[in-house]
């Protein structure tokens, strides 16, 4: 598939055939089209994506920090049904959908990639549920809010500094207007532990050429 057949909208058709549905390893009651060694997109090189015009595919892969805020909405359902849930950064939708999945609603899944929002759409529909999908980078904004978002979850977002510097801030602000943020990470580099209290831990299997193991101590963090 070449660039142009992506700018003709067949980016559905890519991820379909570039990708396998199946359940993910820590919370198997969800389905996603995901990228492993079955499938094309697992051996295709930078320069071949890049020739593509396809950015890194977060998306295709179900992260360790997703899966643990996976497995926590649901088995906190409680906590979740019924609120009004921001998933950011949602790659594949993972948390996002088991937000949906447990009650939560309305639930927002925001993420800046076409194919993020493409993948979010047809995971949502294997998994028979509703998701805003906001397609923005909103972690400038800094106006004066109402809790819009009775919780935000946010997987893996501290893996670069920039992205951490940005993130932190637009967290705390959320916080400080009565917004529960659930933070899923397995102790990337930018991680503000200090700021941070630990929900639970699991031990979450993950794909060898990704994470450099095949398992995965992950926790999930409250921002405090």
């Amino acid at each position: 598939m070449d660039s142009d057949l992506l700018a003709r909208g067949g980016i559905s058709e890519f991820i379909r055939a570039n990708t396998r549905l199946q359940p993910v390893p820590h919370a198997p009651e969800i389905l996603l089209h995901l990228a492993d060694s079955t499938v094309p997109l697992w051996r295709k090189t930078e320069p071949e994506l890049m020739a593509i015009g396809l950015s890194a595919p977060f998306w295709a892969f179900a992260w360790a920090g997703g899966q643990a805020l996976a497995r926590y909405v649901l088995d906190h359902r409680d906590d979740i049904a019924g609120r009004r849930v921001l998933d950011l950064g949602s790659g594949s939708g993972i948390a996002a959908i088991a937000a949906a999945t447990v009650g939560a609603a309305p639930v927002v899944a925001c993420d800046i990639d076409a194919f993020a929002d493409e993948a979010i759409a047809l995971n949502a529909e294997a998994n028979g549920v509703y998701l805003e999908i906001l397609r923005r980078d909103p972690l400038g904004d800094r106006a004066p809010i109402e809790p819009r978002y009775d919780v935000i979850l946010a997987g893996d977002l501290f893996y670069e500094r920039g992205l951490g510097e940005r993130a932190l801030p637009f967290l705390e602000h959320h916080m400080a207007a009565g917004t529960r943020v659930l933070i899923g990470d397995p102790g990337r580099s930018y991680l503000p532990k200090s700021r941070l209290r630990k929900c639970c831990e699991y031990s979450i299997a993950v794909a060898r050429d990704l994470e450099h193991g095949d398992v995965k101590r992950t926790a999930v963090w409250m921002l405090a």
